[in-house]
């Protein structure tokens, strides 16, 4: 199975179809010393790809570091319970409306991968009380990976260490040595996400320098890092002295849609060429 291809849940603003832009960019595996940093880890496209020998991965989403903690586990514990959830838009609501406190983390991760690959445009919109609340979207998806996808994100998984975190303690954790992959949530050449439609949370322009600073601190600290964002110029300002490169494509304003001139940039903090 070649690396570019492992792709088991739907996530909006995901790099899969992009791979082809960022990863010339990148450190190949044998020349990152230390650990594979990613502090938003949403899809994992960059990071199956790379496929580094030791990673640190992050999310806020505590939802979703618990499928991949789950998967790491029990890939195929996960793929049967997976294979015997319902296929009707009846079933999808009950199952989502469950709770699940005190259920096994192989039922818990098999039914985030249920509801990921059969809602509607596999957002990750929670309501006021955490809960996901994304409508059906149908069972079109739902069979496009197998056990075998599960297996061998399991095995990618292996040398990982999982976290469920805001990105600063997980950026501030990197050291000379280690190479940090970041994607935050971002609305592709606007200043700021203010609509938590697609994503699990909002994230401001406040977030944007905060993640800006943290950045500056690792630099000093000799961390090489690469970062997907949005090209408006306040955002771009926050980053003088790096490299930017502007993206030919990307996922634009309308999350799942590839586009032309989407308004994104990869923002690298060294100059050489890895590959």
């Amino acid at each position: 199975m070649k690396q570019e291809k492992i792709k088991f849940i739907r996530y909006p603003g995901g790099k899969q179809r992009i791979l082809n832009l960022i990863i010339p960019y990148l450190p190949a595996r044998d020349s990152i010393i230390g650990r594979f940093i990613d502090p938003f880890l949403g899809g994992g496209s960059v990071f199956f790809a790379v496929s580094p020998k030791n990673a640190l991965l992050s999310d806020i989403n505590e939802e979703l570091i618990n499928l991949y903690i789950g998967i790491r586990r029990f890939p195929s514990k996960i793929w049967e319970i997976y294979k015997s959830f319902p296929k009707t838009k009846k079933a999808y609501y009950e199952i989502r409306n469950m709770n699940t406190e005190g259920m096994h983390l192989a039922f818990r991760a098999a039914r985030t991968l249920y509801l990921n690959r059969t809602c509607f445009k596999g957002m990750w919109r929670h309501n006021s009380n955490g809960q996901f609340n994304v409508g059906y979207g149908g069972q079109d998806r739902r069979w496009v990976i197998t056990e075998e996808v599960l297996r061998e994100v399991s095995k990618k998984l292996k040398n990982a260490t999982l976290k469920c975190s805001d990105f600063e303690p997980i950026i501030e954790e990197a050291k000379e040595g280690d190479f940090i992959f970041l994607d935050p949530p971002y609305k592709p050449g606007e200043r700021e996400l203010v609509n938590s439609h697609y994503v699990y949370n909002k994230f401001s322009y406040h977030d944007h320098q905060r993640l800006a600073s943290y950045l500056i601190r690792a630099t000093k600290r000799g961390v090489k890092w690469s970062m997907t964002t949005s090209s408006h110029l306040d955002i771009l300002r926050l980053f003088q002295g790096n490299r930017i490169i502007p993206l030919q494509k990307g996922t634009g304003k309308s999350p799942g849609i590839l586009t032309n001139n989407s308004g994104e940039v990869l923002i690298l903090n060294y100059w050489e060429d890895f590959r």
